[in-house]
């Protein structure tokens, strides 16, 4: 999979980063880690392309369902019509197309279930893919730039402090010499 070797160049790229004595950081390029996420980004749609996929297929399923229930509906009426002419034989024709109606209607359904269960256990199937990935990469990723970013806060308001205490002791010794 391509994020996984997007993934293990992010982690190369911080191997080989030059690292900062003392405080046992690494700098690396922004721009070149900004890349590689791009290209994680750009890779994530296929899950959601295949949702999209699953999406269609459903309605596909469902219209085509129709078409045969309406089919099946339309075959009764026509047979029924025909055979109107005779009365014990009208008698038996509307019998026999409510039952095909009654049969459609139950088969469209049972259909209809089948197919909802189906798409839900697909689209099911595809959360837990996507929350998978999203764990498996994400999270450490995030908590990895998050430990990252404190560390970068807390240097530089060490520095900080290192800077006012410059300051504080040039002011010091100004006055002193005055």
């Amino acid at each position: 999979m391509k994020v996984l070797e997007l993934l293990d160049e992010l982690d190369e790229i911080i191997e080989v980063a030059s690292s900062v004595p003392v405080v046992r950081k690494v700098m690396v390029d922004p721009n070149e880690v900004t890349e590689i996420v791009k290209e994680i980004r750009l890779e994530l749609p296929d899950e959601i392309q295949q949702a999209q996929w699953i999406k269609n297929e459903r309605t596909r399923i469902l219209d085509e369902a129709k078409e045969e229930y309406e089919r099946i509906i339309a075959e009764a009426r026509e047979k029924a019509d025909r055979m109107v002419e005779e009365d014990e034989i009208t008698i038996r024709a509307k019998e026999r197309a409510e039952e095909i109606l009654r049969i459609a209607r139950d088969n469209s359904s049972v259909m209809k279930m089948s197919i909802l269960d189906y798409t839900d256990s697909m689209l099911y199937n595809l959360q837990e893919k996507v929350d998978e990935v999203y764990a498996t990469f994400f999270t450490d990723m995030y908590d990895q730039l998050q430990g990252t970013f404190n560390k970068i806060n807390n240097n530089i308001s060490s520095s900080r402090s290192e800077v006012k205490e410059q300051i504080y002791k040039s002011q010091q010794q100004a006055e002193s010499g005055k």
